[in-house]
């Protein structure tokens, strides 16, 4: 059962081979894409989904006549134009069809004009709604990014922005992240909102396995190929095909090894350890790394080709010291989902425990919060060392003023966070003027909780 061509504009059905030769004839020299069948069987699981096309079909025909045809099509896409074509004693049908969802009927004799008229309206009417269509899949992953990535700081605006765009896209993804910060988050998010959302997502932490088993984890093998490879075993590339493998720690990888997923990412075809077919791969690599592979290129511990292979399209996420602004955000929804989990009340952040929570470096990053935000849930201690004043960010990513900006910020929201009756005592603390400090609030987005004077 062959899928209709996406290309095709018009997909015409009549079983009249000399009316069903003069139509296509007339639209294809109108420079519309058509498609001739005789008859309408099969037909509605042929055309693919948010196909950009209409259907013209007359309604008297053998097997599915034309009213089958449509109800079935509406059943499949309810926005998809079906224009009928009809005799003189088939108007009542027509009208009757027109009631039932079809787009327009025309009566047989007809002029071209007006099968051209009709089919040019119809498809700009496709147009408009597939493009409604894509916007609100558009807006919907959006939302759904914004909740799996959380954060307003502008690295993780920036981040959200760049997995939406390769979302998109075929091209395969490295992840450059310190660990904890959230890699296969972003890489199964990726996955998700992909065009291969519905085929296997496959995540292995290279770092994890022993030298001696990698090859056979990673390439599969025959039964045979090494003493106790007693059957056949299929790897983690070959079982992700039709989806995503996340390849995690990839810094960890022997040069050996190194060479083949080279060869797997150029040729999309992999070998199993002990066998001499190749296999071609229909997969995503989403690599990930808490290293700089360019320097380890060049002290000679990863090979040059394989970064320069793997970097087509990076992506960097922020440490969580470099989203000041972020953390209470992220504790509070962390914490909340932990109290539902374990089925406790909700609590509250003290003053005290706002600003250990601003103060602390967040050498685990995220994973560091979650275990907090466990622990908070729980009735427990935070678990965590004060370090007095909040971390200066880094530098990677973020401008001079981006900096500036998140460093005021989090040191107004740690003395804010400290036992003060009154904004009047924070702005002392600070040492600043009582309205340079109401127009820092407003452009931070901050709110004091005590009193305003």
């Amino acid at each position: 059962m062959t899928a209709i061509d996406t290309r095709t504009q018009v997909l015409l059905i009549d079983d009249d081979e000399h009316l069903r030769q003069a139509l296509a004839q007339t639209l294809d020299l109108a420079g519309l894409r058509v498609q001739v069948l005789a008859d309408a069987r099969d037909l509605p699981q042929r055309i693919p989904a948010d196909w950009p096309g209409v259907v013209v079909s007359d309604i008297r025909m053998p097997g599915i006549d034309g009213l089958q045809l449509l109800a079935q099509l509406r059943e499949q896409d309810p926005e998809l134009p079906v224009l009928l074509i009809t005799g003189h004693g088939d108007v009542p049908l027509a009208v009757q069809a027109m009631r039932a969802g079809a787009y327009d009927f025309l009566e047989k004799p007809f002029a071209s004009e007006a099968l051209l008229d009709s089919v040019r309206r119809a498809l700009e009417l496709r147009r408009l709604v597939l493009d409604n269509r894509s916007l609100r899949l558009a807006l919907a992953d959006r939302q759904e990014l914004g909740a799996r990535l959380l954060g307003q700081c502008t690295p993780m605006q920036r981040l959200r922005e760049q997995v939406g765009a390769l979302a998109a896209i075929h091209t395969d993804v490295l992840i450059l992240g310190e660990t904890g910060a959230g890699k296969e988050v972003v890489a199964r998010a990726l996955h998700d909102l992909s065009a291969r959302k519905h085929g296997p997502f496959v995540a292995i932490n290279a770092g994890a396995l022993a030298e001696s088993v990698v090859e056979s984890e990673l390439f599969g093998h025959e039964a045979g190929a090494f003493t106790g490879a007693q059957k056949r075993r299929i790897g983690k590339f070959e079982f992700a095909n039709g989806g995503t493998l996340f390849l995690d720690e990839i810094e960890s990888m022997s040069p050996d090894i190194q060479v083949k997923l080279l060869r797997l990412l150029q040729e999309r075809v992999v070998e199993r350890l002990g066998g001499n077919q190749q296999i071609p791969l229909d997969i995503r690599v989403i690599a990930a790394t808490k290293e700089d592979l360019r320097i380890a290129a060049d002290q000679g511990r990863f090979r040059a080709d394989l970064y320069y292979r793997l970097n087509v399209a990076p992506l960097r996420i922020p440490p969580l010291r470099e989203r000041g602004e972020d953390i209470l955000l992220l504790f509070q929804h962390m914490a909340e989902a932990a109290s539902q989990r374990h089925g406790l009340p909700a609590r509250s952040l003290q003053p005290g425990q706002r600003a250990q929570l601003l103060g602390h470096s967040w050498p685990g990053n995220v994973r560091e919060l979650q275990n907090a935000a466990e622990r908070f849930a729980m009735g427990l201690e935070l678990g965590l060392e004060q370090s007095g004043t909040p971390q200066i960010a880094s530098s990677a990513g973020q401008s001079l003023g981006e900096q500036v900006d998140a460093y005021e910020r989090a040191l107004i929201a740690a003395e804010m966070a400290r036992e003060h009756s009154s904004l009047r005592s924070v702005a002392e603390a600070l040492g600043l003027p009582r309205k340079t400090l109401h127009d820092k609030l407003r452009k931070h987005g901050l709110e004091f909780g005590g009193e305003a004077d």
